[in-house]
């Protein structure tokens, strides 16, 4: 009956520090310095995953194919206090995707900001990704599975 006991006393401790990390109390500002691109996120699910993540510091580029949608989730989420921009994207269409990635490079400042935090001191780029996500569908990769790889140039992770 003792081992139960504890076994249930571990199963709450570890469920408590899991609920506590999954709403933002455990830590401040995991994201500082990051920028979060959220396709789909003047509504919904992609409005609340794009006000979580400005919530936990990052710097958040909300888009929607229509620009009403855009300056209404902009509004909302700056309202609260948090970092946001936003642009028209339609994934669909390259010339938006790529609006939609130049958008806080724009702010020079912030880029700065951001290179400076970077064991690398350089912006990544889309290639920057390839390599691991080719090598991660390969049968070199056949044994890894439930991992987590950072493709962050240096950039510390809090995973």
């Amino acid at each position: 009956m003792l081992k139960v006991r504890l076994a249930l006393g571990a199963c709450a401790r570890s469920w408590k520090s899991v609920r506590m990390a999954s709403c933002g109390m455990a830590r401040r500002n995991p994201l500082e310095n990051k920028v979060a691109l959220v396709t789909a996120s003047t509504d919904g699910i992609g409005f609340a995953i794009a006000r979580r993540l400005a919530q936990d510091g990052a710097h958040v580029v909300v888009s929607s194919r229509k620009q009403q949608n855009v300056d209404q989730a902009v509004a909302a989420l700056q309202g609260e206090g948090l970092s946001v921009t936003g642009t028209v994207c339609h994934v669909g269409k390259a010339e938006d995707r790529e609006r939609l990635v130049a958008t806080l490079w724009e702010d020079q400042e912030r880029q700065e900001s951001i290179k400076a935090a970077m064991k690398i001191k350089r912006i990544g780029k889309p290639e920057d990704c390839a390599g691991i996500v080719s090598f991660l569908c390969s049968e070199d990769a056949s044994y890894i599975t439930g991992e987590t790889v950072v493709v962050a140039g240096g950039t510390p992770s809090h995973l």
